[in-house]
């Protein structure tokens, strides 16, 4: 990214992973937008450049795979992370197009926030 500091995209029903996922990127030094659903996020990315988002999967309405599915064609460059509950989540052939790898799958609770740090700096790199 040059010139400009990016902005990341946290998608999760759970109003406290939300915001503790915001002040924890934001002291990375990462500016943060949320969204409570995947129909609220696709809000905030038709009005904020994102760079990368973190998805649950499990969100009220449209899941979090069918929302990177429908927004991947509109913002092809955008990184994607998935911070699910779910243990035996694995991105299928679908996700795996949208540039989704296992490497990208964090089981909540993140044991290694620092992981996730590492990942997200190696995707806007």
């Amino acid at each position: 990214m040059t010139g400009r500091t990016p902005i990341i995209l946290v998608v999760d029903d759970e109003e406290t992973i939300r915001d503790s996922l915001q002040l924890f990127l934001e002291v990375k030094g990462w500016n943060v937008v949320t969204a409570a659903s995947a129909e609220q996020a696709l809000e905030v990315l038709a009005r904020t450049r994102c760079d990368a988002a973190i998805v649950d999967i499990r969100l009220p309405g449209q899941s979090g795979d069918a929302m990177i599915l429908a927004a991947r064609p509109r913002y092809p460059d955008m990184k994607w992370l998935i911070c699910t509950g779910s243990m035996e989540f694995a991105p299928g052939p679908e996700l795996a197009a949208a540039g989704v790898t296992s490497r990208d799958v964090f089981t909540k609770p993140v044991a290694d926030m620092g992981l996730l740090v590492d990942r997200l700096r190696q995707l806007l790199e």
